[in-house]
C-alpha cells in the first residue's frame, strides 16, 4: 500500500452545477463539492497531488475543451489517473448509453452536447497510468459498470479489459443520485468528502478507493440511500487516495509519549540520543499529522534544541530559524509556543557565536514577555538572564550588570535567596562587578 507519486499522477474533476435546459435543474451543491474535493486532493499534508496536477472543470460548457483537458491529463499520468464527475447523468442513443451532462447539454438529445461516457472510458483506458480510477456521481451512473463498461447485471464486476482500473459510481444502473436542497454537497460525494476529511475508525493508515467504497456502501445502506457500485481489476486498489486521518489521531498520543521520553533523556544529559529519538518521532509526526500540526512543530523545536545540546548549536540555529515565522502565522505572535520557540532560537544563536543576532531576538522577546506575563514571571526572568549573558560576552558590561542586578532582586523576591537560579545570577553579577572594579 502506498500513496501515488504526486509528480507522476493527475486528477481531473468535472462538475456542472448550472444548466441552460429547463429540463435539467441546477445543482448548486456541485460547485461546493468540486471545490472541496480539489482542496482535499491537493492538501499539502494529506492530499495526493500538487495543485498544478489537479484540473478542475466546473461549469465548462465547451465539450471540445473538456475533452482536450481529459486527454492531456490521461497522457501525462504515469502512476495515478483519477477522473471524477459530478452532475446530471443522462441516457441517450439507441443503446441507452450513459452521458455526463455539461451546462449546455440537452436532456432529450445529449449525444452532441454531453460527455459520452464510452469516450471518457476509452481516454482513461488508453492512459499509461499504472492505476486508473473513474468516479461518477450522477443518475444512471451504474450503467458505467453494468452496461458499456463490462456488461452483465448489477453488482460488483470483477474483470475489465485493462489491468489497474477501478470504477466507482454513486448509484446502480437505473437509480437516480441525490442532491438534497440546502446541503453543501451531493449525497454521495458529501459522504466521500467526510470520509476523506475525518477518516475511517479502525481503518488502515492509508485509504484506498476500495476502502472508501466499502465504507460508503455501509453508510448509504444504513441511511436508505442509493447504493454505490464498483468495478475493479487486480492492482487498482494498491494506491491510496489519502491518509486515514482518524488513524493519525489515534497514534498521536503514542508519539507524544515517545517525544516526552526523549526530552527526559535530554534532561538526563544524553543530548545526542535524545536528538536521534526525536528525529524518528518527528518523521512519523510529519508523515501522519502534517508538517504544521502543533505536535510536529513542538517536536521540531525540541529536536533542534537537542542537536544544539549535543554540540552543534549552529545546526540547531539553522533548524530553528524558520520556526518563529511558522508559529506566528499559525498561532499568533503572542502565543506561548511562539515565545518559547523564539527563546530556543536565541539560546542556540548565542551558543553558535551569533551573539549580536541573539541579542536582537532577546531584546524583543523580553519586551513581549514583560508585556504579556509581567516582569517577574519565570519566563521573563529567564529571558532577562539570557540577554544579560550575551551582552556581557559582547563587551556590553554596563547594560549586562544593570540587567543582572534587576534579575537578582526579582529572583530574591520571587524564588528566594537560596534558589539555584538566584544563586547563579548572583555569582554572574559578582564576576561582572569584580571585573569592572579591576578594569578587566
Amino acid at each position: 500500500m502506498r500513496l501515488p507519486d504526486p509528480l507522476r499522477s493527475r486528477i481531473v474533476l468535472v462538475g456542472a452545477s448550472t444548466y441552460t435546459d429547463p429540463d435539467l435543474p441546477d445543482l448548486p451543491a456541485v460547485a461546493r463539492t468540486v471545490a472541496d474535493l480539489a482542496a482535499l486532493f491537493t492538501d499539502p499534508d494529506h492530499g495526493v497531488v500538487p495543485e498544478e496536477h489537479c484540473t478542475v472543470l466546473l461549469d465548462d460548457a465547451d465539450l471540445g475543451r473538456v475533452g482536450r483537458k481529459l486527454r492531456e491529463a490521461a497522457r501525462a499520468a504515469e502512476d495515478l489517473l483519477l477522473v471524477y464527475f459530478t452532475g446530471h447523468g443522462l441516457v441517450g442513443g439507441r443503446r441507452h448509453d450513459l452521458y455526463l451532462a455539461l451546462p449546455d447539454s440537452e436532456y432529450g438529445d445529449p449525444d452532441f452536447t454531453s460527455i459520452e461516457y464510452d469516450k471518457l472510458r476509452g481516454t482513461v483506458l488508453n492512459s499509461r497510468a499504472t492505476t486508473k480510477i473513474i468516479v461518477l456521481d450522477c443518475c444512471f451512473s451504474g450503467r458505467a459498470v453494468t452496461g458499456t463498461m463490462a456488461g452483465g447485471g448489477p453488482g460488483t464486476i470483477n474483470q475489465l479489459e485493462v489491468s489497474g482500473t477501478y470504477v466507482l459510481t454513486s448509484a446502480q444502473r437505473d437509480q437516480v443520485s441525490l442532491s438534497p436542497p440546502g446541503e453543501d454537497h451531493t449525497t454521495f460525494s458529501g459522504r466521500l468528502i467526510r470520509l476523506l476529511r475525518e477518516g475511517i475508525a479502525g481503518g488502515p493508515e492509508y485509504l484506498t478507493i476500495d476502502d472508501l467504497y466499502q465504507r460508503l456502501t455501509t453508510l448509504m445502506v444504513a441511511e436508505g440511500l442509493p447504493v454505490p457500485l464498483n468495478s475493479t481489476t487486480d492492482n487498482a486498489n494498491l494506491i491510496a487516495l489519502g491518509h486515514n486521518r482518524i488513524y493519525a489521531d489515534s497514534v498521536a498520543p503514542a508519539l507524544r509519549g515517545q517525544q516526552a521520553a526523549a526530552e527526559k533523556q535530554a534532561l538526563e544529559g544524553d543530548w545526542a540520543g535524545a536528538a536521534a529519538s526525536l528525529r524518528e518521532v518527528l518523521d512519523e509526526q510529519t508523515r501522519l499529522l502534517g508538517a504544521e500540526h502543533e505536535d510536529t512543530l513542538r517536536c521540531r523545536r525540541a529536536h533542534a534544541h537537542c542537536v544544539g545540546g549535543a554540540g552543534d548549536p549552529a545546526e540547531a540555529a539553522r533548524l530553528l530559524r524558520p520556526l518563529p515565522a511558522v508559529h506566528t502565522r499559525l498561532l499568533g505572535r503572542d502565543h506561548p509556543e511562539t515565545l518559547h520557540t523564539r527563546q530556543f532560537l536565541a539560546v542556540n544563536l548565542g551558543e553558535a557565536g551569533h551573539r549580536t543576532e541573539a541579542i536582537a531576538v532577546l531584546r524583543v522577546l523580553l519586551a513581549d514577555r514583560s508585556r504579556l506575563l509581567g516582569s517577574e514571571h519565570e519566563d521573563t526572568l529567564r529571558t532577562r538572564h539570557m540577554l544579560a549573558r550575551n551582552l556581557a560576552l559582547t563587551g556590553a558590561e554596563e547594560e549586562a550588570t544593570a540587567l543582572l542586578r534587576q534579575l537578582v532582586a526579582e529572583r530574591d523576591r520571587v524564588l528566594g535567596t537560596q534558589h539555584p537560579h538566584t544563586v547563579r545570577a548572583r555569582k554572574e553579577l559578582a564576576v561582572l562587578e569584580r571585573g569592572q572594579r579591576h578594569g578587566v
